[in-house]
Order: structure tokens, then sequence, then C-alpha cells
């Protein structure tokens, strides 16, 4: 399996959708199925019915998967911004394409 280019608790940018231009926080990567969950960002909506458990009922709003490849990593100026891998003091670690900065220690 390939190497993450975006992991949890990245800062993302949306691509394309509804949700395009918004920035969020990666919160789960699903990579069997090629899918990131964004805080935030695609926020799907499910009408409950009171329950013993939820006597209030009510809507939940949770965010729901999209595809890894509508989100890229935001840049130091919350521009999005590839990702490239380079191996500095003998640790593979990932670089911002635009910057050159390294996104992880």
């Amino acid at each position: 399996m390939a190497a993450a280019k975006i992991k949890k608790g990245d800062s993302v940018v949306v691509l394309s959708g509804k949700d395009k231009g918004r920035t969020g926080t990666v919160l789960q990567v699903l990579p069997k199925d090629g899918k990131v969950v964004v805080e935030g960002v695609n926020v799907a909506t499910k009408h409950r019915k009171p329950t013993q458990a939820n006597p209030q009922g009510g809507i939940d709003r949770t965010p729901a998967p999209m595809a890894i490849s509508k989100v890229a990593v935001a840049d130091k100026d919350g521009k999005p911004t590839r990702v490239r891998f380079e191996v500095k003091d003998g640790k593979k670690v990932r670089v911002a394409v635009k910057s050159g900065e390294t996104i992880d220690g």
C-alpha cells in the first residue's frame, strides 16, 4: 500500500463539490474506501425519532465521508498544495510541494 499523503489531524482544503473552498481538520481516514472525514464539511443530517435513550429526538448533524481526491493539504497560507515525500536525516517525511515546508516532524 502507498504511503498516506493525507493523515488524521491534517488541515485540508476542499477542492470540489458543494463545500468547495472550505477548510477543516481530518477526523478519520478510510484508506480501503479512498475516503476521508473532514470536520464541518460534507455534513449529513439525520432526523431521529424520540427514543428512551434520547427522549427529545431531533436532527443529528454528522460529517460524512468524502472522496480523498476532493481534498488537498492546506499550506501555511491556507491554500491547497500537493504532497511529496523526501528523506531527511534518514527519515521519510511529507513535504508541501508549493512551499517546500515539512508537514510532519
